[in-house]
């Protein structure tokens, strides 16, 4: 596949490693040669330097017969504009804008209508991010929380501790622990290395298990890992901007937030924009203002500024002054290692939630949702299957006869709204949506091919 990324910041140069390596032809473009130069050093792309959305930009960088356009500079306007001289000069296919401003995206059904502005898709990494963290929330002691079939099958990983019901046993004893509920662990993780679990497999305390289960079901498997978490009532949010804003809408109607800010006019507007949050004009990091908003009483801490430091130095101390769960956003890779799994309970990387979204656009086969797992080592697709048993190479196939690539394992299917946790002797039909959990990405481009119709198919 042809693809065209503007913008050469975090998100594109993430989302350039990502396809480069999957034998796609990418192009990057930016106005910054210093970066282009360094990504063209250590990835097999080629790059554009110039102003994304001009004709003339667009054009040295291959539109005329590319099959994609991903625009993701720091500009929504230079980004809409771009997908509209895609469309209008070079008639690209697809074509995908990251979209920040809020006030875009309230009247995003008229503006991104068929009619209207020629996009594709758009992407908040705000919004992107903000439901994110929403999920963690609603399942205390989650590390990660993915949707798939539109949020009827969740994949969760959670950290095993001592105390845990199914930690010291084997796996085969969670179906007589909580025997109406169908679920299955689709990797552990121990000391860093990935086990494909079986039956007899012993779970350890400090595993990191990754499981599939019906939405309704989430809770019960966890409870299994470790002691019931209380549920969260008490959210102490620092950093005022677009996540902060938006994070406190979608919490404040059933807990209790307050928000720190520091810019005392952001305070003030925050302060009109939402209902129940108490909003302080303060700095998060400051040890006095966290001990008189009594943070040793809070549930979660939430650092989501827009400066990786402030939210890594803001989280440790609330975590030291005794804030049961923190997170912290952080934008620069290279801190995400350092930082979790010390004071900080989960890193929160917006680029590799953007990246997700972006990924199912250029998969192979019928990919209609991709997420990276575990700092993007990993990953889970959802993939529907078509064509008969002559066409496919997994449908009218029981899971167990299929070949998978090594480190692959389904975990549910999804057939016509009904949720069915996979087994060894599961029957994958036509217009089926198949889970799939890879241990390491490397490994995903031979299970979208799996899903790829022969063309005797039609």
């Amino acid at each position: 596949m042809k693809i065209i990324i503007l913008g050469a910041g975090q998100v594109g140069s993430t989302l350039a490693e990502n396809l480069a390596g999957e034998n796609n032809d990418v192009t990057v473009v930016d106005t910054n040669s210093a970066l282009l130069q360094e990504l063209q050093d250590r990835l097999d792309i080629r790059t554009v330097a110039g102003f994304a959305s001009y004709p003339d930009v667009l054009a040295r960088a291959g539109a005329d017969d590319a099959d994609m356009v991903i625009a993701v500079t720091d500009s929504d306007e230079t980004n809409l504009v771009a997908c509209q001289v895609a469309y209008s000069m070079f008639h690209t296919p697809t074509k995908i804008a990251r979209v920040r401003a809020a006030e875009y995206q309230r009247n995003g059904g008229m503006l991104f209508a068929p009619d209207a502005m020629p996009v594709d898709m758009q992407i908040s990494p705000e919004q992107l991010v903000t439901d994110y963290i929403t999920r963690l929330i609603e399942y205390p002691g989650a590390l990660q929380v993915v949707d798939f079939a539109h949020g009827r099958v969740r994949l969760v990983g959670v950290k095993a501790l001592f105390g845990g019901p199914l930690v010291g046993q084997e796996l085969r004893e969670l179906a007589a622990h909580i025997p109406n509920v169908d679920s299955r662990v689709a990797a552990i993780y121990r000391r860093g290395k990935p086990i494909m679990p079986e039956g007899d497999t012993v779970v350890e305390a400090g595993d990191e298990v990754f499981f599939v289960a019906a939405r309704e079901d989430i809770s019960k498997v966890m409870s299994e890992m470790r002691r019931i978490d209380k549920p969260v009532k008490r959210v102490l949010l620092a950093g005022g901007g677009n996540i902060g804003l938006r994070l406190a809408k979608a919490l404040e109607s059933r807990c209790r937030v307050r928000l720190i800010e520091r810019d005392r006019e952001r305070a003030r507007y925050l302060s009109e924009r939402l209902n129940n949050t108490i909003v302080l004009a303060g700095d998060a990091a400051n040890e006095n203002l966290l001990i008189e908003e009594n943070i040793e009483h809070a549930d979660v801490f939430c650092a989501v500024t827009n400066d990786d430091e402030a939210n890594i130095l803001s989280a440790m101390l609330a975590k030291r002054l005794g804030a049961t769960r923190v997170l912290s956003l952080i934008n620069r890779p290279a801190y995400l290692d350092l930082v979790e799994d010390r004071d900080v309970d989960i890193a929160i990387s917006p680029q590799q939630s953007t990246v997700s979204a972006l990924l199912s656009h250029v998969r192979r086969g019928d990919v209609v949702r991709v997420h990276s797992l575990r700092r993007g080592a990993a990953e889970a697709i959802e993939a529907v299957a078509h064509g008969d048993q002559r066409s496919s190479k997994v449908v009218g196939r029981r899971i167990d006869e299929i070949k998978w690539p090594q480190g692959a394992s389904v975990g549910a299917i999804v057939r016509r709204d009904k949720v069915i946790i996979a087994h060894h002797d599961t029957v994958i039909e036509s217009e089926d949506h198949v889970i799939v959990f890879m241990v390491d990405k490397r490994y995903t481009p031979q299970v979208e091919r799996l899903f790829q119709v022969g063309i005797t198919f039609l």
